[in-house]
């Protein structure tokens, strides 16, 4: 998946506050039961001194190891290998590796498919089609702007305004708008499995995922929150204890019914993010509707999109809630809102979940 964002984007390492560091190659591990595959993928980037090819395993037992033994920044997982399948060993392999990003690189997950969002559930950075003869030069320039995007996250310093804190308060807000790039679905997953189904406020969300994930992308929120989830249709009805997605070709904004109620209208003109779907139109719509009643989260992500959004929601006396740098795959499009000091809470998902639980028994 790629989108056109700014690499505008901060570090996990909050050393970097002190003075510019020389940056070392980023150190990438290969995951292939295919002596061939990983040979293949190798060429790809070895010609680029700016990553480092730490090692390449041909089972997820020997990546284990190797983790155990040395630290990696990104690691490129097959998933159809002997033992266990990457899918299943996305968990393991985030805990060992202390925090690499981790890119499928595989046949079993095209574009818009299950399997896919499945991988990008489980904690994947992203995804990568492994090529075809013909398809080689296009795989390496894809499977190198991957690698730059993720790269990218340790190269700024840290703002100092990324401290501030205030009091949210325990009552329930009238919408909850969520905002999120890479690595949201496994965020949006840790978040909204936290929240029981007994509270009923409307849940819309941004993703930036193309059109053809967005069934499956559905149907994953529905299973983990325990609540409908729908993606959105233009004039749909905003409904208590739903979940809507914006569809991956629209904007999602709102408009007020004659009989109080509000519906969605989808809208394709460009946003200033660059972003189709956008986060910004749908928190300046959540701003004009509904102002104070309304809270922005804001997640793991890319660039910047959701700033101007969480600004005009803010000055409408909207929350907007950031997720911290230390849980996110790439902290760029909370970290703005946090550097602008925008952010009235800086969470974990899990914990923005519990929050919300919590406000059903303020």
């Amino acid at each position: 998946m790629a989108f056109p964002f700014p690499h505008d984007l901060a570090p996990r390492d909050s050393s970097a506050l002190a003075e510019p560091r020389t940056l070392a190659p980023t150190r990438i591990l290969i995951v292939d039961d295919s002596a061939v595959a990983r040979a293949l993928i190798a060429r790809q980037i070895e010609p680029h001194d700016r990553f480092a090819i730490a090692g390449a395993v041909a089972h997820v037992d020997a990546a284990l190891q190797f983790l155990a033994e040395q630290a990696v920044d990104i690691i490129l997982l097959d998933v159809a290998m002997p033992g266990m399948d990457g899918i299943t060993a996305l968990p393991r392999l985030q805990a060992v590796g202390q925090g690499a990003r981790i890119i499928i690189v595989s046949g079993s997950t095209p574009a818009g498919g299950a399997a896919a969002v499945q991988a990008l559930a489980h904690g994947a950075a992203d995804t990568l089609v492994k090529p075809k003869p013909q398809g080689l030069a296009e795989f390496g320039d894809a499977l190198l702007q991957k690698l730059d995007a993720l790269a990218s996250c340790d190269e700024r310093p840290i703002p100092i305004a990324a401290g501030i804190r205030r009091p949210v308060g325990h009552t329930l807000p009238k919408i909850i708008g969520i905002g999120a790039s890479t690595g949201g679905i496994h965020a949006l997953a840790k978040l909204l499995e936290r929240i029981p189904a007994n509270i009923t406020v409307p849940i819309v969300v941004t993703q930036h995922l193309p059109a053809t994930f967005m069934p499956y992308f559905a149907a994953q929120l529905a299973k983990g929150a325990n609540r409908p989830c729908e993606v959105a249709e233009d004039l749909m009805r905003v409904r208590p204890g739903r979940i809507v997605i914006a569809p991956g070709d629209a904007h999602m904004t709102f408009v007020r019914l004659s009989d109080g109620g509000t519906a969605i209208r989808l809208k394709r003109d460009r946003a200033r993010s660059g972003c189709l779907p956008s986060v910004d139109p749908m928190f300046a719509s959540m701003a004009t509707l509904w102002g104070t009643g309304a809270w922005g989260i804001v997640l793991t992500g890319m660039g910047r999109d959701g700033l101007e959004g969480a600004t005009m929601l803010k000055q409408a006396g909207g929350r907007i809630i950031a997720q911290n740098r230390e849980s996110a795959v790439v902290w760029g499009m909370p970290g703005a809102v946090v550097s602008r000091g925008l952010a009235d809470l800086v969470l974990p998902p899990e914990e923005i979940g519990m929050m919300i639980a919590m406000g059903a028994t303020a």
